[in-house]
């Protein structure tokens, strides 16, 4: 056995010193640079194109097999996402009859989507491919070393869907075209490898890069998107320079020339009746708008163009600067969907919810569009992180200026865990139960997780957390311990425990008032903890003569305290006790109420044992 201990030692040590070594490796992500052209028959909805992909191979491992996204084939009868329509319980009502059934189902072979490659060149040399649902499979004609870059050319032609999800033709507020997850997209291969997922419902991931697109449209037709317009002068259509008088342009089409760079998707949308309105900022941002030339929504849509401004303000004021000088809010889709530089967003609404649809995707470009977390495995980053700063934003550039803007999101949460079909936040986002399990997950619990932090840490130092998160992780594709380090590095309190209990169960935090009782000129309180999660403890006394005192005690595991708290403060709770009792220095006949999560920040699944009143 002692023979045996030194090696032991050794074993331990290696495996130690290669875990470190890992850790420390130099962060690493692909690079691909798009260059398309593509022609829209606006009469059959079909499509052709080319693609000139030049891909970086910037990890250390040498590539063999890429993967492309083909999405449009989801809109076909017997596809994963028909598939999935008909077996969950609570479908997405956009995407199936009253009766609840698919609407892709009964879709002929002119209403399916579709994208297809008909050739495929590496370097010139032809590659062997495949299609297996939405995702086509590439086998390289030589390997990609570390380090090296490889041109991939492709043939590929498609035909736009009616409208079932996000894109397609036609929507319901007659939009013709809606062009997202339109082009043979690469998929992205990470620290944890490839992400090829097939397209089922959820959301996206891509590579970051620099897109370079012709389209050629029906020259009757406005687009929008994604993008610079590199020809506005010989375009028209409101891009153009004040004062220039377009040339009018021979045949039955114009080719619009976008330039997109440093981003991860490319969306383009595109109607005959789009009226184009530009607001100029004073930071030399320019917003673009394109709407239906429908007289019912003009005025809304006048009256939000200075509140996208305000939005955008208060955005690059409270995460941090929009790294691009243009965004368009386009009509279109089928409710609202972020993408580079711009959204869709359907516009028949009332004017607040128009402005709250806005203020959400436009907060999507700070969060998936530069931060970009993968949403298929970390939906709640860019959902709830979205969902809490944009809830903020209204709460300010409406007026509304409520105490609490985020009670919603905690009466959802509360809501999810009553039912009974909570799943924790590690689920892949198409892997929930159902429809209303994930939502509540993605969009209120991922909402909770950052003002619950600010209970946690305080909301100053919250802030910083989100600016420091933002700047240390723009273009990074950050990853759930991301934040839960960017927190730790501004406060110096451990949070580990924080980031596994909310994340990774569905364990509850429930906290009550057990006891209160007499202790000669003193009184005694006994706190419990009833749910498994721990959380730190914030309790207001109120007394008989309208004073009031706060007592606040920190878990041991924190090995902090949350700074500038106005409070008595007590010793740590440790976790593993269920009950703590302190001492408040004046008798019972003088203390009106005592109440646990006064601020209602705290996502206590119970508060029905949190007040004892005299």
């Amino acid at each position: 056995m002692k023979k045996l201990l030194p090696f032991c030692t050794l074993l331990v040590l290696g495996i130690t010193s290669s875990l470190f070594a890992q850790n420390n490796t130099s962060y690493w992500q692909q690079h691909v640079d798009y260059t398309m052209d593509v022609s829209v028959d606006v009469k059959t909805y079909l499509f052709s194109g080319t693609q000139s992909l030049v891909y970086t191979n910037n990890s250390p491992d040498e590539i063999s097999k890429v993967y492309y996204h083909l999405y449009f084939n989801a809109f076909q009868p017997g596809s994963e996402m028909d598939a999935r329509l008909q077996s969950i319980k609570d479908p997405d009502g956009r995407m199936v009859t009253k009766e609840k059934k698919s609407r892709i189902a009964p879709l002929s072979d002119s209403e399916i989507g579709f994208l297809h490659a008909t050739s495929l060149k590496q370097d010139g040399k032809k590659v062997a491919f495949s299609e297996a649902g939405t995702v086509l499979e590439v086998q390289l004609a030589k390997p990609i070393a570390s380090g090296e870059k490889t041109t991939l050319e492709m043939v590929f032609k498609g035909q736009v869907p009616i409208q079932i999800r996000r894109s397609g033709r036609n929507n319901t507020e007659k939009v013709a075209l809606s062009m997202s997850q339109w082009y043979p997209k690469l998929a992205e291969y990470d620290f944890e490898g490839w992400h090829a997922d097939p397209y089922i419902v959820r959301e996206f991931q891509g590579v970051w890069g620099n897109f370079d697109v012709k389209i050629t449209i029906d020259k009757n037709y406005t687009v929008g998107g994604s993008g610079y317009l590199q020809n506005p002068n010989e375009i028209g259509h409101g891009y153009e320079t004040s004062g220039t008088k377009i040339k009018k342009q021979r045949g039955k089409t114009l080719t619009w020339h976008f330039k997109a760079p440093k981003v991860h998707d490319f969306m383009w949308a595109a109607d005959p009746e789009y009226v184009h309105d530009i607001l100029k900022m004073e930071n030399g941002i320019e917003l673009h708008f394109l709407y239906k030339d429908n007289p019912n929504i003009k005025e809304n849509w006048k009256k939000l163009q200075p509140k996208t401004a305000a939005a955008m303000t208060y955005f690059n004021a409270n995460i941090g600067e929009y790294p691009y000088k243009q965004y368009s809010v386009i009509q279109g889709g089928d409710g609202g969907m972020e993408y580079a530089m711009s959204t869709l967003i359907t516009g028949e609404r009332k004017f607040e919810s128009l402005v709250g649809v806005m203020a959400h995707e436009l907060a999507h470009s700070w969060f998936q569009h530069v931060l970009a977390s993968n949403e298929a495995k970390h939906e709640w980053m860019d959902e709830g992180f979205t969902t809490y700063i944009s809830t903020l934003c209204m709460n300010e550039i409406m007026g509304t200026n409520k105490t609490n803007p985020l009670e919603g999101t905690y009466k959802g949460y509360q809501y999810l865990v009553k039912s009974g079909q909570e799943q924790p936040q590690t689920t892949h986002a198409d892997r929930y139960h159902n429809n209303m399990a994930y939502g509540i997950s993605a969009y209120s619990k991922g909402s909770i997780f950052l003002s619950q932090l600010g209970y946690i840490i305080g909301e100053e130092k919250l802030q910083e957390t989100i600016k420091k998160f933002y700047s240390d992780f723009k273009f990074k594709h950050p990853v759930p311990n991301d934040i839960k380090r960017t927190a730790e590095k501004v406060t110096g309190i451990e949070l580990d425990w924080y980031l596994t209990d909310w994340t990774q169960t569905t364990n509850t935090i429930d906290y009550a008032i057990k006891e209160v009782k007499e202790d000669g000129e003193k009184t005694k309180v006994t706190l419990e903890r009833i749910g498994l999660m721990p959380m730190p403890q914030e309790i207001l006394v109120t007394y008989i003569d309208g004073t009031k005192e706060t007592f606040y005690t920190a878990l041991r595991m924190m090995r902090g305290e949350k700074e500038g708290i106005q409070a008595t403060v007590l010793p740590d709770w440790p976790w593993a006790f269920s009950t703590y009792n302190f001492t408040i220095e004046k008798p019972i006949d003088k203390i009106q109420s005592i109440v646990l999560d006064h601020t209602n920040l705290m996502a206590d699944v119970d508060s029905t044992n949190n007040t004892w009143k005299q």
